[in-house]
């Protein structure tokens, strides 16, 4: 099990960008390394929908809507996953959630039930 830790959400206004970060502690790099990690978010009376995933190499996954604009990534030296948001529009308004899986594959995973472990969230709201 590990902890994640969100950070840089925020308000911005229709067309700017943000990046969000997941700090994974009580896991050592060589762990993290094996992990898959989802970003996820959530909207008011809405489920919880997958955004992007990243694997144990770095090979990306993206939902309909975040690509082209989303970008996932992560530092294996500082156990830290990215989310960089660009051209942001209100419809991205929502609470995001990082996620981690043990997964030491090529898989993608898309779906919330996939992953054990989550972060607290971070709100990020885009303006008109």
């Amino acid at each position: 099990q590990v902890q994640l830790v969100e950070s840089g959400g925020g308000l911005v206004q229709a067309g700017g960008s943000l990046r969000l970060a997941c700090a994974v502690s009580a896991a050592s790099q060589r762990t993290f390394n094996n992990y898959a990690m989802g970003w996820f978010r959530q909207a008011p009376g809405q489920e919880r929908g997958f955004v992007a995933t990243i694997n144990w190499r770095s090979g990306t996954y993206y939902a309909e809507s975040a690509k082209g604009r989303f970008t996932i990534s992560r530092d294996y030296a500082k156990n830290t996953v990215y989310l960089q948001m660009n051209s942001l529009k209100p419809e991205d308004t929502a609470v995001y959630y990082c996620a981690a899986r043990f997964a030491p594959t090529n898989t993608y995973y898309t779906n919330r039930n996939d992953y054990n472990d989550w972060g607290q969230g971070t709100q990020v709201t885009v303006s008109s």
